[in-house]
């Protein structure tokens, strides 16, 4: 099982950019998907998060600047990110649980990260 995030960049302040995330590989099911974010010198915080259901979660901080979403029949996870500030400089990284065979328990697989620098 592999997890490819894409779609980081070099955007100014207030400008937008969406990552994505497709799971490839032996997958039966998906539980939640996320994406989580570490800037340099600090620890990987959750940015948002999204269950099987659609039901979401969303850090505090964001403040409704960030939408996750995902299309489950393909395996991918996305997060719009607008009005970008310079402290959502980080490299992110997407999750999910998901089990390979109905005989497996569900476990947590990570992406690569993908940077996103904002500044002017």
């Amino acid at each position: 099982v592999q997890l490819q995030a894409s779609g980081g960049g070099l955007v100014q302040p207030g400008g937008s950019l969406r990552l994505s995330c497709a799971a490839s590989g032996t997958i039966f099911s998906i539980n939640a998907m996320g994406w989580y974010r570490q800037a340099p010198g600090k620890q990987r915080e959750l940015v948002a998060r999204i269950s099987n259901d659609g039901s979401t979660m969303y850090a505090d901080f964001l403040k409704g600047r960030f939408t996750i979403s995902r299309d489950s029949a393909k395996n991918l996870v996305y997060l719009k990110m607008n009005s970008l500030k310079p402290e959502d400089t980080a490299f992110y990284y997407c999750k999910a649980g998901l089990r390979s065979s109905p005989a497996t328990g569900y476990r947590h697989y990570w992406g690569q990260g993908t940077l996103v620098t904002v500044s002017s």
